[in-house]
């Protein structure tokens, strides 16, 4: 969903989000990554954080098929919830609703060799890939707003750092 930039409930942060925000709705609480995006410094971190307990619970209890529809569902979640939050906020991606990084860090690592070398290098990669925004994640960011908006530069960031990760295992093998 796009949202024109001269919708006036898309230039202002309506409510500053703290807890009480976070538990008035269900999509507040799944965007808000189950409150991680309520850190004050370095949100976005934070969430991409959760994807490894995420990713840990469960990569051993599904199927691959099973692990992509899961994330597929996740990601057509996070385009709802994210759209709601962004809504109620007045900002439609605000830097606190890190469920598209929990979604597209969980996939990082379900592609990622196995090994904390490797886990730690897909978290550097995403993050900054996720934090730089190198064409065209930045033209997605600034021009596709709403759910898909937030959901969809993620997913590109995670192209991005999959494809460097496989360079440097090409690389080193």
């Amino acid at each position: 969903m796009t949202i024109s930039a001269d919708e006036p409930h898309f230039h202002e942060l309506k409510v500053q989000p703290d807890w009480r925000f976070l538990f008035s709705h269900p999509a507040h609480f799944l965007s808000f990554g189950f409150g991680s995006g309520l850190a004050r410094k370095a949100p976005g971190t934070f969430g991409t954080l959760v994807g490894f307990p995420m990713y840990w619970y469960l990569a051993p209890r599904l199927s691959d098929a099973l692990f992509i529809l899961v994330l597929i569902w996740s990601f057509a979640i996070g385009v709802w919830v994210c759209d709601i939050t962004g809504k109620a906020l007045g900002v439609a991606d605000y830097g606190g609703m890190v469920w598209d990084e929990i979604v597209a860090f969980v996939l990082v690592l379900f592609f990622t060799p196995p090994g904390w070398q490797w886990s730690l290098l897909a978290f550097m990669l995403f993050r900054f890939f996720d934090i730089v925004k190198p064409p065209p994640i930045r033209y997605f960011d600034s021009t596709w707003h709403g759910g898909l908006g937030v959901m969809f530069d993620d997913l590109v960031a995670t192209g991005y750092a999959l494809l460097c990760m496989a360079l440097i295992k090409s690389l080193l093998m």
